[in-house]
């Protein structure tokens, strides 16, 4: 399949993310998989999940004065429990969001300097890289499946009903959207086979692109 070459200049020298490449999709669509493949094939991954994680319970004490003592457990935050009153409530979720954004955009960044000296391409894993439009990165990979693929994965991956999972999806950009913003595509659509065939098709891409 083909992918969608960006239309913006690449950043300057004083920029950051200049050897960044955004790695994003949709609520099981396959992104951690593709993730995981990359880094077997030497590239570096910044997981903006993982430094999410990190700073949602060093935050704990506003994430509770956000929405009760309910959503904290002896090791932080309890996610499942903030999840359930975000993706329900789109005024709270941006509260959310508001509060933990920044901090994590600026680790983010920080090691996105580290990883730009080495001067080769790396990725910035980000779920909500389209909806938030922090990141200065021209360079996106989708990763894609249907949207009624996406229903079934998440309810077996995440043992939700549908409708929780619908409410999930329907909290983020469609994905028939990111993928029409894709400087990359991969499409997950089929199987593991394909998958691990589109990756490797993506990452040749983008060496070309970077050498």
């Amino acid at each position: 399949m083909n992918y969608k070459k960006t239309e913006k200049p690449v950043p300057t020298e004083e920029e950051p993310f200049k050897y960044a490449i955004a790695l994003t999709g949709g609520i099981a669509t396959g992104k951690s998989t593709v993730s995981k493949l990359f880094e077997k094939e030497g590239f570096s991954v910044i997981d903006a999940d993982t430094i999410a994680h990190q700073v949602l319970n060093d935050a704990s004490a506003e994430v509770a004065g956000l929405f009760g003592s309910e959503v904290l457990h002896e090791n932080g935050v309890d996610r499942k429990a903030l999840g359930a009153i975000v993706f329900n409530d789109a005024e709270k979720r941006k509260a959310l969001e508001s509060l933990l954004h920044p901090l994590i955009y600026r680790e983010i960044l920080r090691l996105s300097r580290i990883e730009d000296a080495k001067k080769k391409p790396y990725l910035i894993d980000i779920p909500l890289f389209f909806e938030t439009a922090r990141y200065n990165t021209y360079k996106v990979i989708v990763v894609y499946a249907t949207q009624p693929q996406q229903i079934e994965r998440g309810m077996q991956r995440d043992r939700l009903p549908r409708e929780e999972i619908q409410r999930r999806i329907s909290a983020q950009m469609d994905i028939e959207e990111k993928r029409g913003k894709a400087t990359y595509l991969i499409d997950n659509s089929g199987d593991e086979t394909q998958l691990h065939q589109e990756s490797l098709r993506v990452i040749d891409e983008i060496k070309k692109d970077f050498s």
